[in-house]
């Protein structure tokens, strides 16, 4: 898909902006949120790890402080040159934003690869799961 490469492109444009001076992975993300319009987001290390934030964090908050609620697609890459997966806290924070999305990642090749969030994390935890049913 076309906004699958522009989304890749600018996780890219992004990825140059990280603040890695510990581990000197870089990783760049873009959001591609319902409305139609991109988002993009690097990691931001800090000497008290902790209060490292990760690239799809930092593109998803960027998005919802702009007042955007949902997302349809993600796109990530690394340094690494390798597919790199979410880890578990920004994987909890796509779902809240992106039901049915699709992540969409590179490998060393350029090769793009996607596949959907209920891949990348099966077993989600949501606002779904806090709703009562009415008795």
């Amino acid at each position: 898909m076309e906004n699958y490469h522009i989304l890749l492109d600018k996780a890219r444009e992004a990825m140059a902006y990280a603040y890695v001076p510990y581990s000197q992975f870089k990783v760049g993300a873009a959001v591609l949120s319902k409305s139609g319009k991109i988002y993009t987001g690097c990691n931001i290390e800090n000497a008290s790890y902790g209060a490292t934030n990760c690239a799809e964090r930092t593109a998803i908050f960027k998005a919802v402080s702009e007042g955007e609620k949902e997302i349809i697609a993600i796109a990530i890459v690394s340094s690494s040159g390798a597919i790199t997966y979410p880890c578990g806290i920004c994987r909890q924070v796509i779902a809240e934003f992106m039901e049915e999305g699709t992540l969409i990642f590179e490998n060393e090749k350029g090769e793009m690869q996607t596949m959907p969030l209920s891949t990348v994390f099966p077993y989600t935890f949501t606002k779904k799961d806090l709703i009562k049913e009415k008795q």
